[in-house]
């Protein structure tokens, strides 16, 4: 291709060429991203987006009352997933169908992982059934889905007749059902 006539003979598509990439190289780096923007944009905040004080809440199912659920404080975060803190502690009461408790948890903290429907109660845990069996550990996993109580910590399960002591238990939701593994230890109670 031959150069209009109007160009000077030296204008050719080397020439042309590099002035494209000259012009095309000052434009892109004239560009810049401004950094209080990015920030702004980018930036999701970990602050909780709602927060309560003397949280008393009820869970039904096809209209009965299976869960009563207080805190003194409750936190809801939605980063980096959904999932609600209980700082101040927990109550959870499981009934029966005639509205009667079945079991009662409490815990002086406790977190939601809404997306997995698993609650974590940690420090000084205590799980106590309508016979009066009472479970200590410093963890527990209540999985909604299974209705299923957990465990991976020491735990000390007292009965009217024994203390057995172990580490890790599975349990019911209501912990009228429970298995301790790795046992270590039983101490028969005197009546």
């Amino acid at each position: 291709m031959k150069a209009p006539d109007f160009l000077p003979e030296f204008f050719n598509k080397r020439v042309v060429r590099f002035l494209f990439f000259l012009v095309l190289g000052v434009h892109f780096a004239s560009c810049k991203n401004d950094e209080e923007e990015i920030k702004r944009v980018t930036n999701v905040s970990k602050e909780p987006v709602e927060q309560i004080k003397g949280l008393e809440t009820l869970y039904s199912d096809s209209g009965i009352v299976r869960v009563r659920v207080r805190a003194p404080e409750l936190r809801k975060m939605v980063v980096p997933q959904p999932l609600t803190e209980m700082p101040g502690g927990i109550h959870i009461e499981f009934y029966d169908n005639q509205l009667k408790v079945e079991s009662e948890l409490k815990a002086k903290y406790a977190i939601h992982f809404e997306n997995e429907r698993k609650w974590e109660a940690r420090n000084d845990v205590i799980v106590v059934n309508k016979k009066g069996e009472r479970l200590n550990t410093e963890k527990l996993v209540w999985d909604e889905r299974n209705e299923l109580l957990t465990s991976d910590q020491h735990v000390k399960i007292t009965t009217s007749e024994e203390i057995i002591y172990g580490n890790g238990f599975e349990a019911n939701q209501d912990f009228s059902r429970y298995k301790i593994f790795n046992v270590k230890g039983r101490i028969t109670v005197k009546k």
